[in-house]
């Protein structure tokens, strides 16, 4: 970081732009601050209460750190049969081994579990992930399910009122069903939180049990069109509008054309009945089916959300196969 100006109260804690610049964890940066390893602007700094800008000169160990990376984040549709995890110990091909040669280290927001699609958000700023994962975020997660059955209003109405399961409860879920397709039914299920396979454990409990399973939303943004294995990323001013980041966190990434297809070396196939290796439910999941007229729309709800286009409107990456991501989240 360069410049001499003093400290300011606008921009960001000094502990999360160390985190970001890549020196330490948030908490771990906390400790370099009282251990009296860091300093501002030539001065040694005691408390983590204290915010800083691009125009401030950072330096841990008498080292300056550089600014750190903009916050940047994609929308991906993940297929099935990918783990979202950086390696796996039983050899399955993993959400990272598949994304575009350009993108950077990222991070996934949550997981879908190995057979479960559609929308998986990545990020490469940790305090960013961990913010869109807490339910007090208050986003919506909203899933197109085909169970196994023949629901009711009766049969669902625990999930509605919130159900305790394995003494772990489960918050109220709104589900509506959508479609009867012989042995088969589409739902849509909407949650604001993400506990390990709560949406496939919730209707299974009540004798749903669940094959085939699509996340289309994650708060303001959608799958919509987003072609399976491809990566699109949020522009800045969305990422502004929806997170409110300070202008200088979020930067502007090249602009490019169409979204980026990753390249899938061994397709992992999924087997199923009604609708099987179709992009969704009934003609598809951005098709005429249960949505009626048209697929879900690919814009981020609200005054950000673009005129036109892909989700949130961002300048996607173009392809090949990506580096390693994180561990499981």
């Amino acid at each position: 970081m360069s410049g001499k100006s003093p400290p300011s109260p606008d921009g960001e804690r000094i502990a999360k732009v160390l985190a970001r610049a890549g020196v330490a964890s948030r908490r771990e940066a906390e400790r370099l601050i009282a251990a009296g390893r860091v300093s501002v602007n030539g001065k040694r700094i005691e408390r983590a209460a204290l915010n800083v800008t691009a125009a401030d000169r950072v330096a841990v160990d008498g080292r300056e750190i550089g600014a750190p990376d903009p916050v940047r984040l994609w929308l991906y549709h993940k297929p099935a049969g990918l783990v979202t995890t950086t390696k796996d110990e039983q050899g399955r091909p993993t959400v990272f081994d598949e994304l575009p040669e350009e993108m950077p280290r990222v991070m996934s927001v949550g997981r879908l579990d190995l057979n479960s699609e559609g929308l998986l958000l990545l990020t490469n700023d940790g305090a960013v992930k961990r913010r869109l994962e807490l339910p007090a975020t208050g986003w919506t997660r909203r899933y197109r399910v085909r169970v196994k059955g023949r629901p009711t209003d009766d049969t669902l109405a625990p999930l509605r009122a919130g159900l305790t399961l394995d003494g772990e409860r489960f918050q109220p879920m709104t589900v509506r069903i959508d479609r009867q397709t012989g042995a088969n039914a589409w739902l849509t299920v909407s949650l604001r939180e993400g506990k390990k396979r709560e949406v496939r454990r919730a209707l299974e409990a009540v004798g749903l049990p669940v094959n085939r399973l699509i996340r289309v939303s994650y708060g303001p943004f959608q799958l919509g069109e987003l072609k399976p294995g491809a990566v699109e990323e949020v522009k800045p001013r969305i990422l502004r509008d929806q997170l409110g980041l300070a202008p200088e966190a979020a930067g502007t990434p090249e602009k490019s054309g169409k979204p980026a297809r990753t390249r899938r070396r061994n397709a992992p196939q999924r087997r199923g009945g009604d609708g099987a290796g179709k992009s969704g439910p009934g003609k598809g999941a951005h098709g005429k089916g249960a949505h009626g007229k048209g697929g879900p729309d690919t814009r981020a709800h609200g005054k950000s959300a673009p005129a036109k286009g892909g989700q949130a409107k961002g300048a996607p990456t173009k392809g090949g196969r990506g580096p390693r991501g994180p561990g499981r989240t």
